[in-house]
């Protein structure tokens, strides 16, 4: 049998084998009819593990067990480990007996899962997974046998306010806490336990935390020490809030103080792979609740690259001095590093994307080209590299049990570890470990950059005269002059407003860290400003933000790491004193400046909806707060990127309204979504006949800007709501209401999750007075009601209105129906002459009351856009009384409800001529623009009167030829 594995062997290894198999040759000779498939990967295993022949010559039982049990080939569910430890840790008495009994337990699964790997009959990850519930097996099932005994002496601890017995909590960290333990690794463990009080039920009372710290070093010794038969685990506490000079346990509120008076940039890397191992699971998932704020932040943490590129050159200079390039873990392109790419964007989004919050790498790296933009491709590669990668670790571990990563340089150890990756050779191994390395060098490379010292010199000298401006007491002459010649419009001006930050309270309270971030920053953004036309005014915007991230100086971060998103903040805070309030308020959106391809490339309505939907998906239905946040984050980042584009003149007027459009709608299903599902958890649902539930026979109706797709910065939404379902029925939940009164309180939830103010601000500001009846009618009115009232009651104006109505949310079928009934309510008989009336009456008392007459004077005359005469308003009543004079004869008019749209209609139907219709058109377009632009600038809707003049008569005198 030897002799024909021997064959399939490179030569150099035959020694190896011949020597491990007569180490298991006795217990080979007791075993009955060996499978050939077992004699083969037996010669495997004993070529790539002395530790597997050692264990199997020295306790010979374990062979026999793992073969006639099926182990060997099976892989384990994940509470295996916990049954059987437990059953063979019932019958132990003494502590003695308990390190031999969990000692031999480790070392049969350590051999049944290095055979296991070294013949790939597991994967890696499978190998990892085992190992870990292996660790959490030895660690539970240890404490609970100590734990008991320690009772018995000492007493059982006991919180001193909830008067419950206390079990302590065990975090794995490292590789342990994410379930990728590798086959010869020491655990990271921390003990905590959940309340302060005392032992009760012993002659002598112990502290709790006394209690815990002496269960703890038992603990420690029945895994750590080195028996007769060998150790566990080696166990590393040094993870511990302060380290080796802390205590062994702490409490939960000691842990929570520690993270948030001392907790360091390090150990929030540590905690992302904490994990409740052992002990009391409840209290533990509570104590990781408390922790989680400090591991993930809400903001987009850009500290993550500065401290991570501080974390690598520590490694860089560690790997330098003891020479471990030849390290698959810690040198150049190794485990580490696709460590910390997962881990850079985990802290950087983690805390507003909760697919980056787990800690397997493995499930991590898959999502981050979804997540983060990676590249697919770096994420495979990245994949790929982490299991070669890996893979090496394990067969250079199994070799004899020992914790190292080191490649060998003898040449016999070198062929082992090429046979056991299954290559040919020591050059085969080695090219194809060096393509993966590289690889992850690239990536790495790509992403957390060393600062390049021959950029540092070329604007070493500009960043000086910056910063001299802050950092030397200048006269307020010699600065001055400094920033005349740096280009500043207003010199003077501007030194007031860096001095007016420099001298502030809350630079001078800053942190050092953040200090140092500021410094950064601030050549960066004082260049680019320099160079823009409107300078000053500008650098007056961009240091308000600046005062207002201070306190948050990750974002300082951001814009030191992203010269690109430096260069956008100030060119779209030249253009719009808007854009940069808006950044000022929610500094957050400061992350949608770093990809300007995103930026000034919009999504369309189908991308809209895709996205918001994945991002509510992350968030529990039930978590309204965080959902309502979640709505207001995408509604002000899609604003900010409309912006962006329109300054730039990457879109157009019309593709920015409805681009505004599209994010109101996609906007309104998701808040219908989310009103319906807490209303019918609560009620049932509506019933639309007897038996028959709504489904859910609701829409919304968008009336002005809303409707005819015209939205612009900060317009509120004219809303109408609709019903379908019989008012005198009850809903199907256990808390029955009338229908009526849940759809109005539907209405109100709706209303509630727009208007409502968080500390995101507001989503929209809501105007429900163009509904049935007005303030006075119903807030949801039936299908019905609303049909009767458009018939019999409604006014012109009201008729007017309806033009540019149309269903922005609900249900499809309903939109159906009441389309039907705009359709017919627009095509009515009107008589020309009271309708010419009425629509001119209207007109004229909306120009009296909102024109600019009530604020002009005759030294400088202006003209409102939207109210004075040839303005918006007039364009729209034109449109509205041409479609409700003609819709009857031409049901084109009411196709579409936008009044570009309506005018094509009307100039193919020939209400009006080609040339009036362009006009108008043109007129319109305009008029909307420098509205746009108005509102970027902060500006009030109302220009000078010489501005536009031409347009505006040109539109008057179609008013004058058509309303006559």
């Amino acid at each position: 049998m030897l002799q024909a594995n021997l064959n399939n062997l490179p030569s150099a290894l035959h020694p190896i084998l011949k020597h491990n198999w007569e180490q298991v040759s006795s217990v080979l000779e007791t075993l009955d009819n060996i499978p050939e498939q077992f004699a083969e990967d037996l010669s495997r295993v004993l070529t790539g593990s002395n530790f597997v022949a050692e264990q199997f010559g020295r306790s010979p039982e374990i062979l026999p067990s793992l073969l006639n049990s099926g182990d060997l080939y099976s892989s384990y569910h994940d509470n295996q480990y916990q049954e059987s430890l437990n059953n063979l840790l019932s019958v132990v008495e003494t502590e003695e007996q308990l390190h031999q009994a969990v000692r031999k337990f480790r070392q049969r699964e350590q051999t049944r899962l290095i055979f296991r790997d070294l013949t790939r009959a597991s994967d890696m990850r499978n190998t990892t997974r085992e190992l870990s519930w292996l660790a959490d097996a030895c660690v539970e099932q240890t404490m609970n046998w100590l734990y008991d005994q320690a009772c018995e002496r000492w007493g059982t601890p006991t919180g001193r306010h909830s008067r419950k017995p206390q079990r302590m909590v065990v975090l794995g960290m490292g590789k342990l806490g994410a379930n990728e333990l590798n086959l010869s690794s020491d655990i990271d463990l921390i003990f905590v336990y959940p309340e302060n009080g005392e032992t009760e039920g012993s002659k002598k009372c112990l502290d709790n935390q006394d209690f815990f710290i002496r269960l703890g070093k038992k603990l420690i010794q029945a895994l750590d020490n080195t028996t007769i038969d060998g150790f566990v685990f080696r166990v590393d506490m040094r993870l511990r809030p302060f380290g080796s000079a802390g205590p062994l346990v702490i409490s939960f509120d000691a842990m929570e103080g520690y993270y948030q008076e001392h907790g360091r940039e390090w150990e929030r890397y540590a905690m992302i792979k904490a994990r409740v191992m052992a002990g009391d699971q409840e209290a533990g998932a509570e104590l990781m609740q408390i922790l989680r704020p400090f591991v993930y932040r809400k903001y987009i943490d850009f500290s993550a690259f500065d401290s991570l590129r501080e974390m690598k050159e520590m490694i860089n200079r560690e790997v330098r001095r003891k020479g471990l390039n030849n390290n698959v873990k810690l040198g150049s392109g190794g485990i580490r590093e696709v460590e910390f790419i997962a881990q850079v964007f985990q802290l950087l989004r983690g805390g507003r994307d909760a697919r980056l919050q787990q800690r397997e790498l493995c499930k991590v790296l898959p999502v981050l080209p979804e997540a983060v933009g990676m590249p697919q491709q770096a994420s495979d590669e990245l994949m790929e590299a982490y299991e070669f990668l890996r893979n090496a670790e394990h067969a250079i571990q199994a070799v004899a049990d020992k914790q190292t990563q080191e490649l060998p340089i003898d040449e016999q150890e070198q062929l082992r570890l090429a046979y056991s990756m299954g290559f040919d050779s020591w050059e085969g191994f080695t090219e194809s470990l060096e393509n993966y390395r590289n690889n992850v060098r690239i990536h790495f490379a790509d992403l957390i950059a060393p600062s390049e010292e021959s950029e540092q010199d070329e604007q070493g000298c500009e960043d000086q005269t910056w910063l001299s401006l802050w950092n030397d007491d200048l006269e307020e002459e010699h600065a001055v002059e400094i920033l005349n010649e740096q280009g500043f419009d207003d010199a003077a001006k501007a030194w007031e407003l860096i001095d007016s930050l420099r001298q502030s309270r809350t630079v001078k309270m800053l942190q050092q860290i953040a200090q140092e971030r500021l410094l950064a920053v601030l050549p960066i953004l004082l260049r680019e400003t320099s160079q823009v036309e409107n300078s000053t005014e500008t650098l007056g915007r961009v240091l308000q933000l600046i005062q207002a991230i201070l306190r948050r100086s990750a974002y300082l971060v951001l814009l030191a790491e992203n010269p690109v998103a430096s260069q956008q903040l100030v060119k779209l805070c030249s253009a719009s004193n808007w854009f940069s309030e808006k950044l000022t308020k929610q500094p957050i959106l400061l992350d949608e400046l770093i990809d300007p391809n995103s930026l000034y490339s919009p999504p369309n309505k189908e991308q809209l909806n895709s996205e918001l939907r994945q991002q509510l998906l992350r968030i529990p239905e039930e978590d309204t707060e965080q959902l309502m946040d979640c709505l207001r984050y995408f509604k002000n980042a899609h604003s900010l990127k409309v912006a962006a584009s329109e300054i730039t003149g990457a879109l157009p007027l019309m593709k920015v309204s409805d681009y505004l459009t599209w994010t109101a709608e996609v906007i309104l299903e998701a808040v219908v979504d989310i009103a319906w599902k807490i209303m019918t958890e609560k009620h049932g649902s509506p019933q639309k006949s007897a038996g028959v539930p709504c489904n859910p026979d609701f829409i919304v109706l968008g009336y002005g800007k809303m409707g005819g797709i015209e939205l612009s910065y900060g317009s509120d939404l004219d809303l109408v709501f609709i019903h379908d379902s019989d008012p005198n029925l009850f809903t199907d939940g256990d808390k029955q209401i009338a229908n009526s009164v849940f759809f109005t309180r539907l209405g109100q939830k709706i209303i509630h999750i727009l208007n409502t103010f968080t500390t995101s601000g507001q989503l929209y500001e809501v105007d429900m007075r163009l509904r049935p009846s007005g303030n006075s009618g119903l807030l949801v009115s039936s299908l019905k009601s609303f049909s009767d009232y458009q018939n019999k009651e409604a006014w012109t104006w009201e008729h007017q209105a309806l033009v540019r109505a149309r269903m922005v949310a609900g249900d499809t079928q309903l939109q159906q129906r009441f389309e039907e009934v705009r359709a017919q309510i627009l095509s009515l008989p009107r008589e020309k002459g009271k309708l010419l009336e009425e629509v001119a009456e209207m007109r004229e008392k909306m120009r009296s009351h909102l024109g600019s007459k009530n604020s002009s004077n005759e030294e400088n005359p202006v003209f409102h856009l939207k109210h004075d005469r040839g303005g918006i308003v007039d364009i729209e009543f034109l449109v509205q009384y041409l479609t409700l004079l003609n819709a009857q004869q031409y049901p084109e008019l009411y196709e579409f409800t936008d009044n570009i749209r309506i005018l094509d209609a009307a100039e193919r139907t020939e209400l009006i001529s080609s040339e009036e219709a362009e006009t108008l058109r043109e007129a319109y377009k305009a008029y909307r623009a420098v509205g746009h632009r108005q509102t970027l600038q902060e500006r009030s809707n109302t220009i000078s009167d010489s501005e536009m003049k031409d347009m505006r008569q040109a539109v008057a005198c179609i008013w004058e030829k058509t309303m006559q």
